[in-house]
């Protein structure tokens, strides 16, 4: 039997208009100590994004969504967070904002691989489908 790791992860939403507290489920991000692993991934539906918020601009928003990756993946571009040790980034990332482009809280689990579980939170909190 293969030993399970505790991870956390939060969803990546979009949030076009804070004071309604409505939102739209954009991406995943995942941080497992044990595995050394910090990703995110998402998936704009443009189409869903426009029924629900017509007025955001999607390359925005893209450009927002693609510094979350930066910074989990530690890259130059991801700045001076994207330095900080990997908790640390997952802990900023994460953090309460009032913008666009929020997390949800942070939910633990535990995983025997970290990327698949990504996937999976993926298919199931953006995709929507069913396990």
């Amino acid at each position: 039997m293969q030993e399970k790791h505790l991870f956390e992860y939060a969803v990546i939403r979009i949030v076009p208009q804070v004071e309604r507290e409505e939102f739209l489920n954009v991406g995943v991000m995942l941080y497992c100590q044990a595995e050394n692993f910090l990703h995110c991934v998402f998936e704009l539906d443009e189409t869903r994004l426009h029924a629900f918020a017509k007025q955001l601009n999607p390359g925005e928003l893209k450009e927002r969504l693609t510094a979350f990756e930066q910074i989990c993946t530690g890259s130059l571009e991801g700045g001076a967070i994207g330095k900080l040790p990997i908790s640390s980034r997952f802990r900023w990332l994460t953090s309460k904002r009032s913008t666009v482009v929020q997390t949800s809280p942070v939910h633990p689990g535990l995983c025997v691989n970290a990327q698949e579980t990504l996937a999976r939170l993926l298919d199931q909190l953006v995709r929507c489908e069913q396990p």
